[in-house]
Parts: structure tokens; C-alpha cells; sequence
């Protein structure tokens, strides 16, 4: 009786719930003064309550795991010690991004920038040299694999990290441009050039104003018949893409959802699917290998005739079997970008949330007058770090720069008598890592510039399809074995529709 009596009322507050929040959609809770009403200042309140999945995306429920190593220490790096960690939901893609994908980004930079700003198309190509060796005969891929129609959806190699981010912001601009096309505020424009083209950050600026078609009414204007631009709280623009972090993409690769039972891993997984085997149980396909990677010495795809995993370099996106979430070729194929900055710690350092290594927090610039400054000549928003002034005020951080929090900033660092003079937090980083003596100029790999990679690829053996394992390199250097997929911020609720 109790029971029956304690679910009626939790029913009726449910109801009552649901009833209140639709109401609240039309008055304040708070005020009782009616939203999206011209006639008492026009305050606005969008109906839209659900974030809109970006083109490619696929919706990644997050949760509790354990992140790092499932395989023995064969590199003895010991960098991947296993800690549990909590995700928070995000979007991710459903494949690496393709050579025609990244062409298209390198078509509007030129069809943009390219008559008076030519440099930034040539920043943008991909390092197609990758592909060159001292004893291989690799040249043709230097001219096909990237352009030839045959590769449209091979994933895109050759791109550096800093290159994969900068993608990803075109990426964001090119989406949100057409959201608000569907949603009717703008029309179409195909000839902006240099600074008049669509930026996200410019738009909500005021800086950016395009072909508009209806626009969007304001309802504090001219008796609510006034247009402006659309802002971030009428739902219509999505979060940026961006690269996910380590945490994040190997949570997804592990893909657990559909290991768990009550809250209970039923079954770790080594691998992206069950097992601790690299062969698929279909029977269509028993024996075939469940990813694309180099099976031993010399052996790339198997013998003629039976080929195997068949592909001897990168195989087509979307290629062999999705894991539990429906991403494709979370091991195996190119390994892929994080972003994150590498460091041997980073499991022991690093917030149990949603964690990262990598921030670097900045803010827009701002004129004389407290507004914000004009847009570049590429029509970016500028951006600047955090002043120290208002870093110095906070509790939950003290500089802009975090990159190398507790691991080579200043209070960490092992020799910081004599820098403690210099203001460059990449400095301190230098002086930790760098392993130079009186007798050797010796330098290190492990700097602020230092990305992490994960996956296996076509290139390697069966030891890095393991999602815990991790490597890294330079921001600015490239491979033919690593490519990238982005990822975006889920807003509001965490679960996700099934």
C-alpha cells in the first residue's frame, strides 16, 4: 500500500512536472510575465529543447569506464596505468574523415582565400609526401591517393594536428551556415570572399551579416517586427566540432554499451568487439579479419586469392564491422588525432571527469571601448589568453595556460631556481623534459607540442588495436598512417535516444 501510494504520487509530480514545463514555455516561472510577448520588452524563450545531431555524427551515451591499458606493457612505456574516469555524452563521428571530405574543405578555402590569401589553401593540403621512403616504391601515391576519384573515401593522411583542428572549425561554420539557411535567415551567398564569409563566432558578433532571408524577428524592436541576428539561445546554431579528446575517443572505441547489465561490465573488452581475438564469428565471413592491420613481417592483406583484411594500405571509411556504438574502424585502418597533450602521467594526473590535458583558455579580444574587436582579415574573431589580472582572481584556475599543469608548468618543475624569471610557460615544459647535459645539446619529444594518436593502423601489428594504447608526435608533423574524426559537445540531457 505504501508502495502503490509512493508511485502516485511520484506520477502526479511527474505530471505536474511535464504540465509546468510546458507552461513555463509561455510565462516565467519566476515572475509570471509572458515570454516572446512584444508587449513587455520582447523577452524570448525558443520552444527547441533537443540539440540538433550534426551532419556525420552519431549520438555516444557516456558513463563510467576504465580507461587505459587491457594488454601487457610490450613497449614498457607504462604510460596507460588503468584508472576509472567518467565521460560525460558526446557526438562523435561515425567514420574518419575522407579525402573527399577534406577536398572540399580545400575547394572553399580557395574559392574564399585563394585569390588574395593563397597561403592559407597551401597551409591547409595535406602532406601528400608522407608516402615517400628511402627503400619502398611509394611514389604514386604521392599523386593519386589524394586526388583521385578512386580514394574519394579513403580517410584523408598527411594531415598534421593543428591542420585536423582548423578542419574542424571550418567545419563548424560550414554546418551552422546551413542550419540557419534551412531555419530561413539566410539565403544562399556563394561568392563571399576574404573577411565576408560566414564565421560562427563573427555571425554572433554582429560582425557577419550575409544574404539574409527572413532573419530572425526580435521581438524588441519596432513591436516585435524588428530582425536581428540569431544567438546561441535560440537553439538553432550547434556546438563547434572539434577533435575529442583521449578520454573520450578511447570510451567510444571500447564501446561497453552493449556489455553491461545493471550497471555491471559483463565483459571488458580488449579490442573494439568481444574477444581477444582479431577474427570475426560471422559466418558469411568466418575468418576474415575484424580490422585493417599489418598481420606480420611483409604481410599486409593476406595471400592472393584469399586476401584477407584486403587492403595493404588504408581501406575505405565505413569499412569491416562497426563496434557497439556504430563506429567504423575504431581500430585498425589510420590511427587518429586527439586532442590532448602527451604526457607519460596524464592517467595519474588528470580529473576523474571528463578528463584532458590540453587547456589553454582564451577569450575574445576586446577595443578600447570594452566591445569586441573587429574581426581579422579572414573573418575570425580574434583571440587573446585570459589576462593574468583576471586569471589571479580565480579558484579553479590561475593561468591561461594549463597545458602543463603539474607536469613542466613553473611550481612543478624540477630546476625552477634559475627560470623563475621567464613568463613563457613552454619554457618551464623544455626545462623538465630536456635531457641535455654539459656534454650532450640533447632535446626531448615530450613538450607542449607533443599530440597523442591513438588506434592502430594499416601499418602496424595487432598490439596498438588495443584502444588503451597510446602514442604521440608533433603538432605540426603528419603521417600516412594517421588521420582524424571529429567530435562535438552534447547539450543538455545525457542519455541519448535509442
Amino acid at each position: 500500500m505504501i508502495i502503490k501510494s509512493g508511485l502516485k504520487a511520484l506520477t502526479f509530480c511527474l505530471v505536474a512536472g511535464l504540465i509546468f514545463t510546458s507552461c513555463s514555455k509561455k510565462t516565467s516561472r519566476t515572475t509570471g510575465w509572458a515570454y516572446n510577448d512584444p508587449k513587455n520588452g520582447g523577452f524570448e524563450v525558443t520552444d527547441i529543447n533537443e540539440q540538433q545531431i550534426g551532419p556525420g555524427l552519431v549520438a555516444i551515451e557516456g558513463g563510467t569506464f576504465v580507461m587505459g591499458g587491457t594488454t601487457d606493457n610490450l613497449t614498457y612505456s607504462w604510460d596507460n596505468v588503468p584508472r576509472q574516469v567518467t565521460v560525460p555524452t558526446f557526438l562523435m563521428d561515425k567514420t574518419e574523415v575522407s579525402n573527399v571530405d577534406y577536398r572540399e574543405y580545400v575547394f572553399w578555402l580557395g574559392r574564399v582565400y585563394g585569390q588574395n590569401y593563397p597561403m592559407v589553401v597551401r597551409n591547409a593540403m595535406p602532406d601528400t609526401l608522407v608516402w615517400r621512403g628511402r627503400l619502398t616504391y611509394n611514389e604514386p601515391m604521392i599523386e593519386v591517393y589524394f586526388r583521385h576519384p578512386s580514394y574519394n573515401d579513403y580517410p584523408v593522411v598527411g594531415v598534421s594536428w593543428v591542420q585536423a583542428n582548423d578542419y574542424c572549425s571550418w567545419r563548424t561554420d560550414r554546418v551552422n551556415e546551413l542550419m540557419l539557411i534551412k531555419a530561413g535567415v539566410l539565403d544562399w551567398d556563394p561568392n563571399q570572399q576574404d573577411e565576408e564569409n560566414f564565421n560562427t563566432d563573427a555571425y554572433l558578433a554582429g560582425q557577419y551579416v550575409g544574404n539574409v532571408k527572413h532573419g530572425k524577428k526580435d521581438l524588441s524592436k519596432d513591436n516585435g517586427k524588428g530582425i536581428r541576428n540569431v544567438n546561441m539561445s535560440d537553439g538553432i546554431l550547434l556546438p563547434s566540432y572539434r577533435l575529442p579528446t583521449e578520454a573520450e575517443w578511447e570510451y567510444a572505441a571500447v564501446g561497453l554499451a552493449g556489455n553491461t547489465n545493471n550497471e555491471i561490465v559483463t565483459q571488458r573488452k580488449v579490442y573494439p568487439w568481444n574477444g581477444d581475438g582479431l577474427r570475426t564469428d560471422d559466418k558469411k565471413y568466418r575468418g576474415s579479419f575484424m580490422a585493417n592491420f599489418k598481420i606480420g613481417p611483409g604481410n599486409y592483406m593476406g595471400v592472393s586469392g584469399n586476401l584477407n583484411d584486403g587492403s595493404a594500405l588504408p581501406a575505405p571509411v565505413g569499412s569491416y564491422w562497426p563496434n557497439d556504438l556504430g563506429l567504423y574502424n575504431m581500430a585498425g585502418n589510420v590511427s587518429e588525432w586527439v586532442a590532448d597533450v602527451y604526457r607519460p602521467l596524464s592517467f595519474e594526473d588528470m580529473a576523474d571527469y571528463s578528463p584532458f590535458r590540453g587547456n589553454v583558455f582564451m577569450q575574445n579580444k576586446l577595443d578600447e571601448d570594452g566591445f569586441i574587436a573587429q574581426k581579422d582579415s579572414l573573418g575570425h574573431i580574434q583571440k587573446v589568453p585570459i589576462s593574468p589580472e583576471e586569471a589571479a582572481k580565480r579558484q579553479n584556475y590561475r593561468t591561461y595556460f594549463n597545458s602543463n599543469y603539474a607536469d613542466g608548468d613553473y611550481m612543478s618543475n624540477i630546476r625552477n631556481n634559475w627560470i623563475e624569471t621567464q613568463e613563457d610557460q613552454k619554457s618551464f615544459t623544455k626545462d623538465m623534459y630536456d635531457y641535455a647535459t654539459n656534454d650532450s645539446p640533447g632535446t626531448t619529444l615530450i613538450n607542449d607540442e607533443s599530440r597523442v594518436y591513438k588506434g592502430g593502423s594499416w601499418a602496424d601489428g595487432p598490439y596498438y588495436l588495443s584502444p588503451g594504447n597510446r602514442r604521440y608526435l608533433d603538432q605540426n608533423q603528419s603521417s600516412a598512417a594517421i588521420g582524424f574524426r571529429c567530435a562535438m559537445n552534447k547539450v543538455g540531457s545525457s542519455f541519448t535516444k535509442k
